[in-house]
């Protein structure tokens, strides 16, 4: 059976259809499926966390070095940046190497195992889902913990509407930074890509704020994270739009909401998605919130044409899936069609 199947794979390869990108497009179909039945796992030597991990370590090493000036910290920032991607890169790209070197499932399946590891769609799903259930049988105080664990806002002071908003804006911007992003970038170019991006956006959360402690240091991170997520933010738009009517939402609010609000955000991307899911949601989100304390004036994002309820965090999921699984289609359908024309 085993030479059986090492003859098949000799007569693949010599055929020329077993190469990287279709190694990598296995990988990255594996990858989705396992996102979705399994979720995000949650463990110790998770690659995220230990691009996190990296990320707080060279920080504490390079502001040692550093003089406090406005200068000092913008270089300090660029070399974290240029250090942390060079490794997390580096890393599974020497793993990948090695294990295509044993044998090519050895590859697929080492490749598929990061796949799915940078896939964020089931877990996304089920922690707001924890804020629903929440609100639905413990009440305000529980569904402002559940929030917690999933937004970067005081929640203390958020009602019921602006606990559901909170989750439902999570759902939305999430849908490009922690699915439709990481499979383009994937699709593009493997599983390293997919590496690349999640350390830019993992930089982003951790040192991209405009405070007293980031507005120099995480300027390169912050301007990185923006450029990175320019097209993917976009992108995932359009899919949402597109997928929206087959969730019985309208697909002309939210294109005309998208136009019109996608703007809203002192970030040029955020609002992206969340403007989509507004306008098919057919309710208002952002406005102003509360940050370490301080209460930031933000526009609002679409039309309050009905009061917000616990239901639209589970259509706003759902409309998450649905654009994942559109992106996953057509990435893959581009990939595979490139393959065969080049």
């Amino acid at each position: 059976m085993g030479q059986t199947m090492t003859e098949i794979i000799d007569i693949i390869r010599s055929a020329g259809w077993l190469t990287m990108p279709v190694c990598s497009t296995i990988a990255l179909v594996v990858g989705v499926i396992l996102d979705f039945i399994l979720g995000d796992p949650n463990y110790a030597w998770h690659p995220i966390r230990l691009i996190g991990s990296l990320i707080a370590y060279l920080e504490r090493q390079i502001r040692r070095q550093l003089p406090k000036t406005a200068g000092a910290e913008l270089c300090g920032g660029m070399v974290l940046v240029i250090l942390v991607l060079s490794i997390s890169v580096a890393i599974p790209s020497i793993l990948l190497f090695l294990f295509y070197q044993v044998h090519i499932f050895a590859g697929i399946a080492l490749e598929s195992i990061f796949s799915y590891q940078l896939l964020a769609a089931k877990s996304l799903r089920t922690e707001s889902m924890k804020v629903e259930k929440a609100l639905r049988t413990k009440g305000l105080s529980e569904g402002r913990r559940a929030v917690s664990m999933i937004v970067g806002r005081d929640t203390d002071k958020l009602d019921e509407t602006g606990v559901i908003k909170a989750a439902i804006e999570t759902v939305a911007e999430n849908t490009s930074d922690g699915v439709i992003a990481p499979l383009l970038f994937m699709a593009v170019l493997g599983a390293p890509a997919g590496f690349f991006y999640k350390a830019v956006n993992t930089m982003d959360s951790m040192i991209g704020y405009q405070n007293n402690t980031y507005l120099y240091f995480g300027r390169a991170a912050a301007r990185l994270d923006d450029i990175c997520n320019y097209i993917p933010a976009r992108i995932s738009a359009l899919f949402m739009i597109v997928i929206s009517p087959f969730f019985g939402c309208s697909c002309q609010d939210a294109y005309r909401i998208w136009r019109r609000d996608s703007r809203n955000h002192k970030s040029p991307n955020s609002a992206q998605t969340e403007a989509v899911c507004a306008g098919a949601l057919g309710i208002q989100l952002a406005g102003d919130a509360w940050y370490f304390g301080k209460l930031h004036k933000k526009p609002t994002i679409g039309d309050a044409k009905r009061e917000v309820e616990r239901e639209d965090i589970c259509r706003a999921n759902r409309l998450m899936m649905g654009t994942t699984v559109l992106g996953t289609i057509l990435f893959l359908a581009v990939k595979i069609a490139v393959f065969f024309l080049w």
